[in-house]
């Protein structure tokens, strides 16, 4: 069992550490492997289209990563106080979010927009805040944005109920006593024990935003993401230059990843074992 386990790891890794060790290729064609130079960093970092979509990549997650945040820990909250049949709904509708291929949420996405723009942008110009001959609103950053930010929020929900239903409930009922008001409750007790699971749904939703392609490819509009920079690149011939980006976003996913479930571990660990 041993052995066959190290194969199924070796399997699943073994291709990722050939990339890591391709970016330090110093010959010209990534198929083949000439040790070793870091020439490709630098030239991967001086090529401002990649810049670029490493800035828009950037902002489209931090922005997602803060909203899905945000509305995931006040949805968890809310379901707190769900019970019965509805109850049952929601948690169908959270897990749906996840289940769904992402193919299927650019596409749903990309004809909800579309047809949210049609009949906006018309009604948009006859009030005179837009020019009737462009269109007002269109595919770009905010679409890539909201389209992240429905899939990740389900990530936030899940994660901040499993801590909320873990924690200690006597502090909260402790603070009622001391006639606390519901805001004095959350901001000084409840939100210090779920803090290390909203940080870990905040980092799993920048890292699977940041991630993302396949949604990306459908809403982004004339925008460019790192993951759709690195697809085109692809086509048009492999060269060591992706296997630094693959690197450099390998790199950057797991260090978020194993933050997250350090925070979340280590919260577990201080709580007796509940998280």
């Amino acid at each position: 069992m041993r052995l066959y386990a190290a194969a199924v790891y070796l399997f699943l890794y073994g291709p990722i550490a050939l990339i890591v060790l391709f970016s330090f290729n110093s010959g010209r064609h990534a198929a083949s492997f000439e040790c070793c130079a870091t020439f490709w960093y630098s030239r991967t970092f001086n090529n401002t289209f990649l810049i670029e979509a490493l800035l828009n990549s950037l902002l489209i997650a931090g922005t997602t990563a803060v909203l899905a945040t945000i509305m995931g820990t006040m949805a968890s909250l809310a379901l707190q106080r769900v019970k019965g049949p509805l109850r049952l709904i929601f948690d169908a509708l959270t897990y749906i979010a996840i289940i769904i291929p992402g193919i299927v949420i650019g596409i749903a996405t990309l004809v909800a927009l579309v047809t949210a723009f049609d009949i906006l942008n018309p009604w948009i110009a006859s009030l005179g805040l837009g020019d009737a001959r462009s269109n007002t609103l269109s595919l770009g950053y905010g679409s890539v944005i909201a389209a992240h930010t429905l899939f990740t929020m389900a990530l936030v929900i899940i994660i901040v109920r499993a801590r909320i239903q873990g924690m200690d409930r006597s502090l909260i009922e402790a603070s009622a006593d001391l006639y606390a008001t519901p805001w004095a409750t959350f901001r000084q007790v409840t939100f210090p024990q779920i803090f290390p699971a909203v940080m870990a749904g905040f980092l799993l939703s920048f890292t699977f935003s940041f991630d993302d392609f396949i949604i990306a490819f459908f809403v982004a509009g004339s925008e460019t993401t790192l993951p759709i920079y690195v697809f085109s690149s692809i086509r048009r011939g492999i060269t060591p230059e992706t296997n630094v980006i693959a690197t450099v976003v390998l790199t950057v996913s797991l260090t978020l990843l194993i933050i997250a479930q350090v925070l979340t571990r280590s919260r577990a660990d201080r709580g007796g074992g509940k998280g």
